[in-house]
């Protein structure tokens, strides 16, 4: 999908993992359409695309992906819902950079939900479901887990129990209760509000540091730290967290990563929140 960025030694690469629409008021919650509309384009009927563009980032010691996309087990009635415009390909993509499936070593979850979750299986040729990564350890907050395991009224329409068959069967899965470096360089960090159990990613290499804030900053849109979605669970928890990852991401000059920004993989934010740096989507 895009050309390789380099971080210090690590090689980071977004792949297809599927575009959808969803409506404007909800990604946007209580900020005003005059307001979010400078920021981020909408159609007509008031819908802004989203891609789910998950990170594989290649470092010396294996093969992580963060984020999984849609998956290929969506029901038509499920892509018309959702307005799909483009399908997950993933595994495509994958073989394009000469690498399998297995050739995954780590998947990093930042939440549960099904547009960052639903590649973590898929349909195989005769039909049925199995691990998209089935070489790769898991990695989730305890939190999450426990939330995907006994779902509310709220989150049972997002935690799709089909998205993680097998996962905790085949020993694959690994919860983390805080923070945890997953291999040198890149440590997952527990900020809960979007959902309880919301993660974030920080990479550091050669000197040079990344961020993906996961729902929290879904795009470029989100820099400031009051915007969040209407879907965040605990919103207070999400301003909270975003503002210190924001004081924490400009004291190390990082660059944001970003999962469903269709224009813009990458960049970094001036004093004002606008954007500085950015790395492109193709």
């Amino acid at each position: 999908m895009t050309d390789v960025f380099t971080l210090g030694d690590f090689r980071v690469h977004w792949l297809e993992g599927g575009r959808f629409e969803i409506d404007g008021g909800s990604m946007f919650g209580v900020v005003p359409k005059v307001l979010w509309s400078k920021k981020c384009a909408s159609t007509a009927d008031n819908y802004v695309g989203l891609a789910d563009s998950a990170i594989l980032v290649q470092t010396p010691e294996g093969n992580i992906l963060i984020d999984t996309g849609l998956g290929n087990k969506l029901s038509a009635k499920q892509k018309n819902i959702f307005r799909l415009k483009a399908e997950w390909q993933i595994p495509a993509e994958l073989a394009r950079l000469g690498l399998s499936r297995a050739d995954i070593h780590h998947v990093i979850l930042t939440h549960a939900d099904f547009d960052h979750a639903a590649g973590l299986t898929m349909h195989n040729q005769q039909g049925g479901v199995e691990l998209t990564f089935p070489a790769a350890i898991h990695h989730l907050q305890a939190k999450e887990w426990w939330d995907v395991c006994h779902p509310n009224r709220r989150s049972a329409s997002s935690y799709w129990p089909e998205n993680f068959q097998g996962l905790e069967e085949g020993g694959n899965l690994h919860l983390i209760d805080g923070q945890a470096e997953i291999v040198a360089g890149v440590r997952c960090a527990l900020t809960g509000g979007h959902t309880r159990g919301h993660q974030v990613v920080w990479l550091h290499s050669g000197g040079e540091s990344a961020l993906h804030g996961g729902d929290l900053l879904p795009n470029t849109a989100y820099a400031n730290p009051l915007w969040i979605t209407a879907y965040d669970n605990f919103p207070l928890d999400s301003v909270a967290a975003k503002e210190k990852l924001l004081a924490r991401a400009a004291a190390r000059d990082a660059w944001f990563f970003f999962y469903h920004d269709p224009a813009v993989l990458a960049c970094k934010f001036n004093e004002a929140g606008e954007v500085c740096q950015g790395f492109p989507a193709p």
